[in-house]
């Protein structure tokens, strides 16, 4: 008996000391910005309540009085661009007027509507999204911008201040292009000027979704219950004043994703009833569709933060892949050689691939661009 009180008041000393530390750590993790929390409670409204109609409502305004029904002027437009033609893709690149470096390199790899048409069958159109820099009339870039324009004719730019906390008005300025000067595309992208997009790989898979007139298409790397950030240092922070709730709806990251024309025409609707000052553009995106019904779908091979391995068998099904500045002639070059299907085709080519990939993509601390499951795929 003696022995069995001694267990007794161990077990009961360790069960005193386990509570501590886990009251301990909830004490440290009930703290309003806390990141670990604010999923938790994000995850909570994604999974439990799963519904954002009180979203919809709290922001949705009168359509005589929409903020998002501002019509900004344009300065540049080539608004022909997509007439008397049958384009599988418009293609937008969100830029800022300085970056004429990452334009031109584009122009010359993934976004060379050229080599798609001659070399796949496909007509893509790549145009530029764009506002101003600081002052119009004294702006050096503004004149620059002009002289660009006239030589490529793929610039689109209205005369809103171009900054981080004006990314929803590009993404009107996107949807309202396409709504009003490019309707015949069977699909509309948007993309960051510092991502890679395996353009072949793209639209080899888009041709196959148009024979079969898909609608509701919306794809890209998708986030669920993502919490709004409340960390006021970070560039991403959303005061609880322009969002209260503990989750965003489901949303693709707006560094590269892609729509049908079906698709574009109702966030296009839904953005002239909604307010438009929510500045994180790929959740204000979110909400549209949510309000109008369309969910996003998850597609292994567009990337996330990290840059995608340099690799033969990551080429072969690469869709998007973030954070390329320098090496874009590069990996151009690389991902379209013709060796990439020869290597990588037919049985031992998609055996040697499952397995090389699992070794790039499934290992502990690997920078993310893309999930351990794509290897599988």
């Amino acid at each position: 008996m003696l022995i069995s009180a001694r267990r007794l008041r161990r077990c009961q000393f360790l069960q005193l000391l386990s509570t501590c530390f886990l009251l301990s750590l909830m004490c440290m993790l009930i703290q309003e910005d806390n990141n670990v929390l604010s999923h938790i409670k994000s995850y909570s409204y994604r999974y439990l309540i799963n519904s954002y109609d009180f979203v919809n409502q709290s922001l949705s305004v009168l359509r005589e009085k929409s903020d998002g029904s501002i019509r900004f002027r344009y300065l540049l437009n080539n608004k022909h661009k997509c007439v008397s033609e049958d384009v599988l893709l418009l293609l937008f690149v969100k830029t800022s007027p300085e970056n004429r470096r990452r334009r031109d390199i584009i122009r010359k790899t993934w976004g060379n509507e050229e080599y798609i048409r001659s070399q796949y069958n496909a007509n893509i159109k790549v145009v530029f999204a764009l506002g101003v820099d600081g002052d119009l009339m004294k702006s050096q870039f503004q004149k620059e911008l002009v002289a660009e324009n006239k030589i490529f004719k793929d610039l689109v730019q209205q005369d809103f201040f171009d900054s981080f906390h004006n990314l929803t008005l590009k993404l009107l300025l996107q949807f309202g292009w396409f709504n009003s000067y490019c309707q015949s595309a069977k699909f509309m992208m948007s993309a960051d000027d510092d991502i890679f997009i395996h353009t072949p790989n793209l639209v080899l898979y888009l041709k196959s979704m148009a024979l079969i007139d898909i609608q509701d298409f919306w794809i890209g790397r998708v986030h669920r219950g993502s919490p709004p950030i409340r960390r006021k240092n970070s560039k991403y922070y959303v005061p609880y004043e322009m969002y209260p709730w503990a989750s965003y709806p489901d949303y693709t990251a707006g560094a590269a994703y892609v729509v049908s024309r079906d698709v574009a025409a109702k966030i296009y609707e839904a953005s002239q009833t909604l307010n438009t000052s929510l500045y994180i553009d790929d959740v204000f995106m979110g909400i549209c569709a949510n309000k109008m019904g369309i969910v996003p779908r998850y597609h292994l091979f567009f990337s996330g933060e990290g840059k995608a391995p340099y690799d033969t068998c990551i080429y072969s099904k690469m869709m998007t892949s973030h954070g390329h500045l320098d090496d874009l002639d590069y990996i151009w070059k690389e991902a379209t050689d013709p060796k990439v299907k020869a290597l990588t085709s037919g049985f031992w080519g998609g055996l040697y691939c499952k397995l090389k990939n699992m070794l790039l993509l499934c290992k502990i601390g690997y920078a993310d661009s893309y999930p351990c499951l794509a290897a599988l795929s």
